[in-house]
């Protein structure tokens, strides 16, 4: 009898611990995060990474991860399935080697680009023709433009970057910039403009500050009212491409992105447009409505 409840006993520990185990299994996958990687875009990088934070303090069990790379890195890797979010500064339709129907657009905000120069250059308004001048190299020093008798030193984005796409399309005219130092963040762009003597780049509105010179075009300046009546034409949509329709978790983020929190939130602070201001609506092959 001793035997017999020995082994009853030695049973229902066994089974206990199965129990306990796999409990213990199942408490850990309720916890188990999801997860979201969104990559591309750095102009879009600052609302995305602002976004984020608000939204994880009312969704703990979802991990935002937001990363650079420019907007054909963001296009193509989720084309692929490698990340959940390709952020772009351009319509997909426009990168070459992309198959755009395969991926679904989320419009989040609006951002305009605006040539930036170094400040001690003594220069803050020029013309169309001249800014294609400066960056087709016809134009090389700054005291052709009535400032300084300085070299000029274009900075340019990474030939992947879609505020270069958008800068040479609506600022260019769709001229090619000259063979220049490359970039691909924004922040350094920012950074290497700010202390090289005669330099100039261009920007998203969002990171500029007092340590660069925005340039006027033609006397108009690079501000909401502007851009959304397409006065200052250097402006882009800023995409959140999935591949394919969001599953829930996604979704709701993407929602969260065009809620009135974030759109008269941090999109205005941050020196993006909301979506809902704009009075003209420019499709994926430049036709203004």
């Amino acid at each position: 009898m001793k035997k017999i409840s020995l082994a009853i006993a030695f049973s229902v520990i066994v089974l206990a611990g199965c129990g306990a185990g796999n409990a213990t299994k199942d408490s850990s996958s309720a916890k188990e995060a999801e997860k979201i990687t969104a990559v591309g875009s750095t102009a879009l990088q600052p609302l995305v990474d602002a976004a984020q934070e608000s939204y994880r303090q009312n969704h703990p069990n979802v991990q935002i991860s937001v990363q650079g790379g420019g907007s054909g890195t963001g296009l193509s890797q989720v084309e692929s399935g490698a990340v959940e979010i390709g952020n772009s500064d351009v319509f997909a339709e426009e990168k070459e080697g992309i198959d755009a129907s395969k991926l679904v657009d989320h419009k989040v905000a609006v951002v305009g680009f605006v040539p930036v120069v170094n400040k001690d250059v003594g220069v803050k308004n020029i013309t169309k023709q001249q800014l294609i001048d400066i960056f087709t190299g016809q134009i090389k020093n700054w005291q052709e433009l009535g400032g300084k008798n300085e070299t000029i030193q274009v900075i340019n984005r990474a030939s992947g970057s879609g505020t270069r796409a958008t800068f040479e399309k609506w600022g260019l005219d769709g001229k090619e910039s000259i063979q220049s130092q490359e970039q691909d963040s924004s922040g350094t762009v920012k950074k290497i403009v700010a202390q090289t003597p005669g330099a100039i780049s261009y920007l998203a509105l969002s990171y500029v500050d007092d340590s660069l010179q925005a340039l006027q075009l033609e006397g108009v300046t690079a501000n909401m009212k502007n851009i959304t009546t397409n006065k200052w034409p250097i402006w882009s949509y800023e995409h959140m491409y999935t591949k394919g329709e969001p599953d829930k978790v996604l979704a709701d983020f993407l929602t969260y992105m065009t809620s009135d929190e974030i759109q008269s939130g941090p999109v205005k602070e941050l020196g993006y447009l909301p979506i809902t201001a704009m009075k003209v609506e420019r499709t994926a092959d430049g036709t203004i409505k």
